[in-house]
């Protein structure tokens, strides 16, 4: 067997459609078909069930395709061993990015990492957290940043920055006349809250967890956008909590509505995670370096308490 037919069973596992996975190998169908075939008779087992829609692995199939991704991993390395000994910082990347970091983030160090190292050519996707960790483990992303601790054992960080929650309260609000906030000030029943599948939100509802719980409120809104969360507070129709990035670009007569906590600040931790196998680390090392760079002046704060981003139970 070989390598391109390895990867040929990995497309056919992750797409479960042979007609698609030869479109993204670049190869006929009937070619891919025959290849896989080949394994398949070399090793006297059928490692996918034909039969069913979409196509499924085989018992013995899943076992295949886990060994065949570290294969693969193993063999890309090789390439990789070598471009580090020339100092060679080039090639595609794929890099993904949770909602609420891509639009406060990327402008800051995207346009001094394209200038600094022409030669990568960087691909990069908004995702959740969920699925940032299946595209890590799947090698279909060689990197991603996103709220951690993940408590993750297959997935390496680097933390980047500590990142400050702040509240935004309308002046309606009975803390509003407050300086400085304290998260016992906070009833969960008032936060206006983004989406479920956001890794922010995971991360109020731990913080507030078990605090201020009041009546039922007259209605339920949880939005993929903080702008609306800002409309609706602006509205009297609750509060809100941010990223401090995302602060930075408010319009001044929002910024007033600002209310920071006092210390220790609850805060997320931002991350470079990628997986264990530590491929292309070079250009991981240089993407640290520049974001490392551009927000080491945004974001001063130390004295913080980390808020985990997977939802407690």
């Amino acid at each position: 067997m070989t390598i391109t037919q390895l990867k040929y069973v990995l497309a056919v596992a992750e797409h479960k459609n042979f007609t698609l996975a030869a479109e993204k190998c670049f190869v006929t169908q009937p070619t891919l078909s025959m290849q896989i075939q080949k394994i398949e008779d070399e090793l006297s087992i059928q490692i996918f069930d034909r039969t069913k829609k979409p196509i499924q692995l085989t018992d013995i199939g899943q076992k295949i395709v886990n060994q065949a991704k570290n294969i693969v991993n193993e063999a890309d390395r090789i390439q990789d061993i070598v471009e580090q000994q020339k100092g060679f910082i080039g090639g595609e990347f794929r890099l993904g990015i949770i909602p609420t970091i891509m639009p406060t983030l990327l402008p800051m160090f995207l346009n001094n990492f394209i200038k600094k190292y022409p030669k990568v050519k960087l691909i990069i996707e908004e995702l959740n957290t969920e699925e940032i960790i299946t595209k890590l483990k799947n090698g279909n992303l060689d990197a991603a940043i996103a709220a951690t601790p993940l408590e993750d054992e297959k997935i390496k960080e680097i933390v980047l920055y500590f990142e400050p929650f702040v509240a935004y309260i309308p002046e309606n609000n009975a803390i509003f006349k407050k300086e400085e906030i304290e998260i016992d000030d906070l009833n969960i029943n008032d936060i206006l809250l983004l989406q479920d599948g956001h890794c922010f939100r995971d991360g109020i509802l731990n913080l507030c967890k078990n605090r201020n719980e009041s009546g039922l409120k007259s209605f339920q809104i949880e939005s993929g956008s903080f702008e609306t969360l800002i409309k609706l507070a602006d509205e009297g129709l609750g509060t809100t909590l941010l990223p401090y990035l995302h602060t930075l670009d408010l319009k001044e007569s929002d910024k007033l509505k600002l209310r920071h906590f006092k210390e220790p600040k609850p805060a997320r931790e931002v991350s470079l995670i990628y997986p264990k196998s530590e491929l292309k680390i070079q250009i991981i090392d240089a993407l640290r370096s520049t974001i490392a760079g551009v927000v080491k002046g945004a974001i001063v704060f130390q004295n913080v308490q980390i808020v985990s981003p997977l939802l407690k139970k």
